[in-house]
């Protein structure tokens, strides 16, 4: 019994290790090739491009379009065929209105006293007048919304963006906005609230939801950009670091440049 006990632990021992050693061959090998010291020219490229996992990042973009092409994208299309505007308006309105405790509790964090308190009269207004959320009353009153994150807020907090990483289904990402996705997801209000209700399959479901909403919006805007990018992969690294870096600074941008790669179009844009 007890050599048997000791024979399953060291198994699993042997297979955690295992595991371990797999992911660091893993990230070994999917770590881009540094350019020489000596060519200046090229290393500006590979640190401008911040991308050292460009290898992984790629291969993982490939399955995030097939999985696109597959599924995502033809129910975003069924969604949007099936779904009259009204009644997609008021579960993005319902959806959205359920984020605004985060987006409060990051504005607090940001000391912006303001923009909280814009957060919390539009959460109140809506949950109320708004049919839980159904209708953005608050927005028909003039307070218009804003979204935070906690990957922003810890831009604010002076963390660095860390390297570029590509999420399997859930796209474009870095260091910094993968740890302030956890907190977002694990810990805002809604999902705390959700947990205590032992209603965990609803907080997966507003993720789902919301992708499906974020697909359906930008249909005619990614179809665009894959039709006119040589490399699309590169084109949705560059779009994700703009778009960031505009929603940091609360879109207190000059995006007037030649080479900026977004526009009006983009600015509710979000990964």
């Amino acid at each position: 019994m007890f050599t048997s006990q000791f024979t399953l632990k060291k198994i699993k021992y042997f297979n955690v290790r295992a595991v371990i050693i797999f992911f660091m061959l893993l990230l070994t090998i999917s770590c881009a090739k540094r350019p020489l010291e000596t060519d200046h020219e090229a290393r500006l490229i590979y640190n401008e491009a911040n991308d050292p996992l460009e290898p992984m990042n790629r291969q993982i973009f490939l399955l995030n379009t097939i999985f696109d092409e597959v599924a995502l994208e033809p129910a975003a299309r069924l969604y949007r065929m099936w779904g009259p505007p009204d009644i997609r308006d008021g579960i993005s309105n319902f959806v959205g209105n359920w984020r605004e405790p985060v987006t409060f509790v990051n504005d607090i964090l940001q000391m912006e006293p303001k923009r909280a308190g814009t957060s919390f009269l539009r959460f109140l207004i809506n949950s109320s007048f708004g049919i839980l959320g159904t209708f953005d009353t608050a927005s028909s009153w003039g307070i218009k919304g804003h979204n935070e994150d906690f990957g922003e807020t810890f831009a604010v907090w002076g963390l660095p963006e860390g390297p570029f990483i590509m999420l399997p289904f859930l796209g474009p990402s870095n260091a910094r906005d993968l740890s302030g996705f956890t907190v977002d997801f694990f810990y805002d209000p809604t999902s705390m609230w959700l947990s205590h209700k032992k209603w965990p399959y609803v907080r997966y479901g507003r993720l789902g939801l919301k992708g499906l909403i974020y697909r359906e919006e930008n249909l005619e805007t990614l179809d665009d950009l894959s039709k006119s990018s040589t490399d699309f992969y590169a084109t949705m690294r560059s779009s994700y670091r703009q778009l960031r870096t505009y929603d940091i600074n609360n879109g207190n941008l000059d995006t007037s440049e030649e080479d900026d790669l977004f526009d009006e179009e983009f600015e509710d844009f979000e990964f």
